[in-house]
């Protein structure tokens, strides 16, 4: 974590984490500055990294950066002395002289050089026009950036990007400045003041059209698109920006960044929320589902960019609330039916993903294999534990819970059971159940029933297969809505009525992941 980390929290780090990355419990890096080089006449980055330190405990010899051995380490100083290192296992590991006193702030500068097997991609776009820029995720900052590559530890950056003049260069933060220094080279200067964990780390090298159009709340809104593409950057994000950014302030809090730039980069679908700069990949989906990928992203700049996991077990903190908030965005843009369409449309998704993955939970036990960090139950499952949860403890103390969990953990880390806490708090009941059943078991429940009039009341029985799970619901009769609690493997509920009913309707507001029969 780069600001306000508590001395307890890191002496208790390896009893809580529960992924094999090796924190440092006696480091805090809370400030990059990368200064780097490109050029059109070579894939090679020459390149040179200050890393700011605060020592936690005494006696601290080491600090260990996770950098690719693939690059080449020119030197390393502290204050101008040589700093003695070992680069091995793309883990670069610098000695500290003398040893670390809890308190002190360090400085170290790690000077490099090499052709990134990943991390900084260059190559050209869709028209054939060269550009540079990042993908760090989950964990691929380290290819061509001397950096700590797990979200537990944030700090604020800086990127110095020397390149050819007649490209722009946009990164993390505000602008600094820009410079022409008069050999066909421009330097340009951005700063990242929030601290963000290093994959959000960004920087995007090309020749845009830059297009600002307007602020929100004294938050710039810019769009940095490919010059063929100018008046389809408009269509595709000006309006979809500005509702997101407008929801997401009200619901949540302010935005917690500089400014929302919107950037299209070539080499993936879909986009990537780094941290006030957003990249989208240069194939832009159809028009009906371009707001919905504007929101989703722009939602990670509240969770998973400010409010970050603090371990890749919980990474549904980050896509599982992305994915529900852009749900959210639509309910409060286009009305509850495209709600209810996107709501459908996850359930869908989820299913098929819960038949391919058997036996996966949502969250991560021990997350070893980086390749096994997402798939689509943590998004959609994530999603629909935040809805099913909204409909349990009611709108009013969801949306407190979820402003008192982002006001708590802005700019640092969380985990499942922070929020759950906060939520059993604002939704007054004990909600261990909820979570274990929805977040760490796999699969869904499966309910079958069917219900008859006997003359005086409409009796509805519903069964269960497979394990049992705790399901409050609602039971519709002709529009009057009943509650009740499914519980165990079959189960009966009679309704008075004076006459059989035209329609009797399972879950009628969609509140509950189940796959259902219901006669």
């Amino acid at each position: 974590m780069g600001q306000g980390c508590p001395v307890w929290w890191l002496l208790l780090a390896g009893a809580v984490f529960a992924d094999t990355y090796p924190r440092q419990p006696g480091m805090d890096v809370e400030h990059y500055v990368f200064r780097v080089e490109l050029s059109d006449s070579s894939s090679e980055v020459r390149g040179d990294a200050r890393v700011d330190v605060r020592v936690v405990l005494d006696g601290v010899a080491e600090l260990a950066l996770d950098f690719a051995n693939g690059m080449t380490v020119d030197g390393v100083s502290e204050h101008g002395a040589g700093v003695a290192y070992v680069h091995t296992a793309d883990r670069l590991r610098l000695a500290l002289k003398p040893l670390g006193k809890a308190g002190e702030r360090r400085s170290v500068t790690v000077r490099y050089h090499g052709t990134p097997a990943g991390g900084l991609r260059i190559g050209p776009n869709a028209y054939g026009k060269r550009m540079f820029w990042t993908l760090h995720w989950p964990n691929l900052a380290r290819q061509w950036l001397p950096v700590i590559d797990h979200p537990y530890d944030k700090a604020t950056s800086e990127f110095v990007v020397t390149a050819p003049a007649k490209y722009q260069v946009v990164a993390n933060g505000g602008l600094v400045e820009t410079e022409d220094l008069g050999d066909g080279r421009r330097r340009t200067h951005w700063k990242e003041s929030v601290p963000i964990p290093s994959w959000l780390n960004a920087i995007a090298a090309g020749e845009f059209s830059v297009r600002h159009f307007g602020s929100y709340r004294g938050v710039e809104l810019s769009n940095w698109v490919y010059l063929q593409d100018r008046e389809k950057g408009t269509a595709m994000f000006d309006t979809a920006t500005r509702d997101a950014i407008a929801f997401f302030s009200e619901f949540v809090a302010p935005y917690p960044y500089e400014k929302l730039a919107s950037v299209q980069v070539p080499g993936f679908q879909g986009g990537m929320e780094h941290a006030s700069v957003i990249f989208y990949g240069e194939k832009w989906p159809a028009p009906e589902r371009a707001a919905g990928l504007v929101a989703h992203e722009i939602a990670h700049q509240w969770f998973g960019n400010s409010v970050t996991e603090r371990d890749w077990d919980d990474v549904w903190l980050s896509e599982g609330f992305a994915t529900y908030f852009s749900m959210l965005c639509a309910e409060h843009v286009s009305g509850r039916d495209a709600f209810v369409l996107r709501l459908q449309q996850s359930r869908t998704v989820l299913l098929s993903a819960t038949d391919k993955l058997p036996g996966v939970d949502v969250v991560h036990d021990g997350l070893a294999d980086m390749k096994l960090v997402i798939n689509d139950l943590v998004y959609q499952k994530g999603a629909w534990t935040l809805h099913m949860l909204r409909g349990l403890i009611g709108m009013d103390a969801f949306r407190a819970g979820v402003r008192e969990y982002y006001a708590r953990y802005r700019n640092g880390n969380a985990t499942t059971a922070d929020f759950q806490r906060i939520m059993e708090t604002n939704g007054d009941r004990p909600l261990g159940w909820f979570f274990n059943q929805w977040l760490r078991r796999p699969g869904v429940p499966e309910v079958k029933g069917s219900w008859n009039f006997d003359g005086k009341a409409v009796k509805v029985v519903l069964r269960q297969a497979g394990e049992l799970y705790r399901l409050p619901m609602e039971i519709a009769i002709d529009g009057r809505v009943e509650k009740i609690e499914l519980n165990e493997r079959e189960q009966t509920f009679s309704f008075p009525a004076e006459k059989a009913p035209a329609a009797v309707t399972l879950d009628p507001n969609l509140w509950v992941l189940m796959k259902s029969e219901f006669h």
